[in-house]
């Protein structure tokens, strides 16, 4: 019955939307008649309403895995809590993205930000900060920072946690010591929250004062009052961000922080799709022309996207397995262990980690650099440092590139520990078949470790660097090729792949296929 309820709602939604992409794009079509006009828009639109309404068939009425799947879910009403629960909380985020701070000027802040070229640092500096916190400093709103401060909050106390003892016998303690770094982390979030938001507030009051369209308005322009409630307001923002992540990790399903990002990103994805659309063109003889996207970027495009879709599906599961043998133990005329088990080892341990380290470290030397040859614009030295690390350039993604590999070596050695790791398998009466227990096999694993987060390291490199060489080599801008074919697009793959791995743990945890399909009885479950 809810399936059918659920049904019967999306094809009303999807029909309605369907319905009005078709008649935008007929009357786009029909009623311009002009010769410049854009018909790659609405045919685009016409296809995308039919490819609506084909997917809707696919997955809720022809009999495929989709939807079983679907029907499977729909009759586990625990499941079916908890992702509702979790869409509902989403929502709930992505209405705090329309709450203005108070005294901020919204339409005076998006032209100031509208200004900024997407291929200078500061630029480049917004487009990432929104990519990877879910924020949106661009539009000043009450959940401006994003979940930024809680993330640089727990990869700090992380990082402390490899070399404070009490911080290291706080984690030994199990869940209470884990309770006990939760709370010091959000302590840390309000303090980093508080100095984040002081500085955007000074920012945003010192842009544009001297111009017809201030940010601030000149009633408030320096009020403490403003400065006052702006500061509380993104903290607060950014706190309600990290109960949301916190209520998801406990009554909802996959991982909160994670899952907001992703809605961030996605949000995103549909201006960009439509930004791509209104520069498209199909003409062959011309190449395009002047700003506009010709066939060859767009396959190029769709080609990355693939690209990256698979790589980050290859990569994110790709796993080293180790073999473990159990050693066996007699007791009486019984035989107990000799089992023979593995340990995997993920080739890309770091995650997107180290893209957003070293993405964060190669903004400063674009600013320095551009405010020093700014500062002295006959020095020739300034002028090649600042052409050498703009975007683009061959010195910047080089040292892009040998900041992503130290990271992803730095990160792997801060998580992984090869030397707890063996002295764990010692402890439990395991071992690597051919290694001796203790610091052989710590070398081992050490060492198969370095080879494996080579490879991730080289992939990480190669997502993050097709964005800017295709909006440089190309001229698509920035924020089409950040979010089709790079780190965004990564983030969103990885966050997807861990939410269907667990609503499919639940599935099979209650004798139902997985999304793979197959028998609905678990093997071995029966006799």
């Amino acid at each position: 019955m809810a399936f059918k309820i659920f049904r019967l709602i999306i094809g009303l939604i999807l029909g309605a939307y369907a319905a009005y992409l078709a008649a935008m794009s007929l009357v786009s079509l029909f009623s311009d008649q002009s010769a410049d006009r854009n018909v790659i828009l609405p045919i685009l639109q016409l296809a995308g309403a039919v490819l609506l309404l084909g997917a809707y068939y696919y997955a809720l009425w022809a009999d495929s895995n989709i939807h079983r799947v679907i029907e499977n879910i729909m009759s586990i009403p625990e499941l079916l809590k908890k992702i509702a629960f979790t869409l509902g909380l989403l929502c709930i985020y992505r209405i705090g993205f329309h709450i203005p701070l108070p005294g901020v000027n919204g339409e005076a802040l998006a032209q100031q930000m509208g200004g900024q070229d997407e291929s200078s640092p500061f630029g480049q500096a917004i487009q990432y900060f929104g990519m990877f916190t879910g924020g949106a400093l661009d539009n000043s709103t009450l959940f401006g920072l994003g979940i930024m401060p809680y993330i640089s909050a727990s990869i700090i106390l992380q990082l402390l946690t490899t070399v404070v003892p009490s911080l290291q016998k706080l984690q030994k303690e199990g869940q209470a010591g884990r309770k006990k770094i939760q709370e010091y982390t959000r302590y840390l979030t309000i303090a980093l929250c508080l100095v984040q938001a002081a500085v955007w507030m000074k920012v945003m009051m010192a842009m544009g004062a001297d111009s017809d369209l201030p940010i601030i308005y000149r009633s408030h322009a320096g009020a403490f009052s403003v400065f006052f409630m702006g500061v509380m307001g993104l903290t607060a923002g950014t706190c309600f961000l990290m109960w949301l992540g916190e209520q998801i990790d406990e009554y909802g399903i996959g991982n909160g922080i994670s899952l907001l990002i992703m809605a961030g990103i996605l949000a995103r994805l549909p201006f960009a799709i439509g930004n791509l659309c209104e520069m498209a063109s199909f003409d062959v003889t011309s190449g395009g022309g002047k700003g506009k996207i010709g066939p060859v970027e767009i396959l190029f495009l769709i080609a990355s996207f693939i690209f990256v879709v698979a790589g980050a599906i290859l990569i994110t599961q790709g796993q080293r397995r180790i073999p473990i043998q159990q050693a066996k133990q007699t007791r009486g005329r019984r035989v107990y262990g000799g089992q023979r088990h593995y340990m995997p080892l993920r080739v890309n341990h770091g995650g997107v980690m180290p893209i957003i380290f070293a993405s964060s470290l190669m903004i400063f030397p674009s600013l320095l650099f551009g405010w020093l040859s700014g500062a002295f614009p006959q020095s020739a030295t300034l002028s090649w440092f600042r052409s050498a690390f703009s975007s683009g350039s061959f010195t910047y993604e080089i040292f892009y590139v040998g900041m992503i590999f130290f990271f992803a070596y730095f990160w792997t050695s801060v998580i992984f520990r090869p030397k707890e790791m063996a002295e764990q398998l010692r402890d439990m009466g395991h071992f690597i078949p051919g290694l001796r227990p203790g610091k052989r096999t710590a070398d081992y694993l050490e060492r198969v470790m370095e080879r494996i987060t080579y490879c991730g390291a080289a992939f990480l490199s190669i997502i993050a660097v097709i964005p800017t060489v295709v909006h440089s080599s190309m001229g698509i801008p920035f924020q089409v090729s950040a979010f089709l074919g790079g780190t965004g697009l990564l983030i969103v793959v990885s966050v997807c792949l861990d939410l269907v791995q667990r609503i499919e743990s639940n599935l099979v945890m209650r004798n139902y296929g997985g999304f793979l399909g197959g028998s609905t009885r678990i093997k071995g479950a029966y006799s």
